[in-house]
């Protein structure tokens, strides 16, 4: 017979054993259960995959896997540094009281003085998306700068050729010299979702290789900061953190693609207050094969002016008035999204076609539009010369025709920028003494010829411009501005006037135009 003290330690052995027993029962439930819900939110293919569902909890966790998208983005996206030299400017500094002024005339009493401006520093991002070295960034990044400098990831420092910039869609190519860079395939920006993740990569305030991460909080988003000069706006916005120096940099998806170039803080402080907005590939890939290829963009025009259908709901009598619309007309219309069509120009090519005001426009080429900047980011995809198809209705009856695009001069000509090149010369600044025997003040002179629109209109060796559609030439960098409005003018041609080493002027008429 077992003594009391060991009756109570059988006892203690069975509540030890019997709380084993639930203890690991318990664990296998658990763990079961944590293994049935791991299988019902992770994907069946590892990779970029995203989850069935996904809760702010798994956002905070971080159960989307952007590791793989983050390593192939931060080595193509670069440091750019823009420096616009310091300029001397000479002013007059007065010596005297005006008293002396009034009496003895202006400039008595004062002297010319020198002043040297310091320099001004920028800096952006950029993104390699070739590997012989083009860099897509923005505009306003490298805007007047006279100092291009790129530093990639791995340190390596190299000085920034600018190819061709455009402001109205705010973006620029610059080269940098060698070959097997490190790129970013572009993807296609028509394909992003409205709560898909993104990447921002970039270099905010001078940190280079600064990676965020968000979703698409919108698309096709007008802000009107390019809008107010003829830009075009259909930005991709999200909440992904981008700061000063983000400019320029790549959004991009879960699958490592570029699908958008960061461009524009929206916020009250200058710094991050939520939103970024990024210009889509959709538009991006159009500008820079452009630019590449012609140094400028080949602006396609629809030929009309327009608002978006939604805003009329909002509009006062007065401004429907003025659209010869009336609530009513508003309150019938059969579509309450579109572009309506406020003002045809004449030489445009909607005119051509037959379109007329109060058309809303619905879809081009059979992909539909809600509203201005989805039309807009649609035609920056065009060229002229492209016939595109046109889906509006008219009343309530619906149409398609065919329009022709055109250029910003009314034609389906090629526009080349100002790139003196193309005029097969090479030039110097007329010195005093040719200055002095030939009596006149300014001018450049022509120091060679090769095959070009010179030789075409018969310019030679030895020319003096003086002036270029009646403005003075005295550098070279007068007849560049000269050659760029020209380029961007109805008439695309240089009206020359010159003269030799006999004194005698000429008239030269140099076509800028490529049929």
């Amino acid at each position: 017979m077992k003594s009391t003290g060991s009756k109570f330690l059988d006892l203690a052995l069975v509540i030890l054993c019997s709380a084993l027993v639930a203890g690991l029962t318990t664990y296998a439930l658990t763990s079961k259960n944590q293994r049935s819900a791991q299988a019902q939110s992770q994907p069946a293919e590892t990779g970029f995959t995203m989850p069935v569902a996904i809760t702010a909890g798994d956002r905070a966790a971080g159960n989307v896997d952007l590791t793989e998208a983050a390593e192939a983005s931060v080595h193509a996206v670069v440091h750019i540094k823009s420096t616009i030299n310091g300029k001397t400017q000479v002013v007059d500094t007065p010596q005297m009281p005006d008293l002396f002024e009034f009496f003895f005339g202006d400039g008595y009493g004062s002297r010319q003085q020198q002043i040297q401006t310091p320099p001004r520093v920028g800096i952006g991002s950029g993104v390699i998306v070739s590997k012989d070295g083009y860099i897509v960034t923005n505009n306003h990044v490298i805007d007047g700068a006279d100092e291009i400098d790129v530093k990639l990831n791995d340190n390596r420092e190299f000085k920034g050729r600018l190819i061709g910039a455009d402001a109205s869609t705010d973006l620029a190519l610059v080269k940098i010299e060698g070959d097997e860079f490190p790129t970013l395939p572009i993807g296609n920006s028509d394909n992003l979702k409205v709560g898909e993740w993104v990447l921002a990569v970039g270099n905010p305030f001078n940190l280079t290789s600064t990676v965020t991460a968000g979703i698409v909080s919108a698309k096709a988003r007008s802000l009107g900061v390019y809008g107010r000069n003829g830009g075009i706006e259909s930005f991709i916005q999200t909440d992904a953190a981008i700061n000063q120096g983000n400019s320029g940099g790549a959004l991009v998806n879960v699958r490592g693609e570029l699908v958008g170039i960061n461009a524009v803080l929206s916020s009250p402080t200058g710094s991050y207050a939520g939103y970024g907005f990024a210009i889509p590939t959709s538009i991006v890939t159009k500008v820079i094969s452009d630019l590449k290829e012609y140094g400028t963009v080949q602006r396609a025009m629809l030929g009309i002016q327009g608002t978006d259908v939604a805003n009329l709901s909002e509009m006062s009598e007065k401004a429907l008035g003025e659209l010869d619309l009336t609530e009513d007309d508003v309150k019938n219309m059969k579509y309450h999204e579109g572009v309506l069509v406020t003002g045809i120009p004449e030489d445009g090519g909607a005119a051509e076609a037959g379109l007329e005001k109060g058309d809303i426009i619905t879809s081009v080429d059979g992909k539909k539009v809600k509203t201005m900047a989805e039309l807009q980011e649609t035609m920056a995809r065009h060229r002229p010369g492209d016939v595109v198809k046109v889906t509006f209705t008219r009343g309530k009856k619906e149409q398609t025709r065919e329009v022709t695009l055109k250029n910003p001069q009314g034609n389906t000509k090629v526009v080349k920028d100002a790139d003196l090149a193309i005029l097969g010369a090479a030039f110097k600044e007329v010195d005093d003494a040719t200055k002095k025997a030939l009596n006149i003040g300014y001018g450049l002179q022509v120091t060679g010829v090769t095959k070009g629109k010179f030789a075409d209109a018969g310019i030679k060796k030895g020319f003096i411009i003086l002036k270029v559609n009646g403005q003075q030439i005295k550098s070279e960098d007068d007849l560049r501005a000269a050659f760029k409005s020209a380029s961007q003018s109805p008439d695309q041609v240089l009206f020359i006037i010159g003269t030799y080493s006999s004194g005698k002027r000429y008239n030269y008429a140099v076509d800028l135009s490529e049929e």
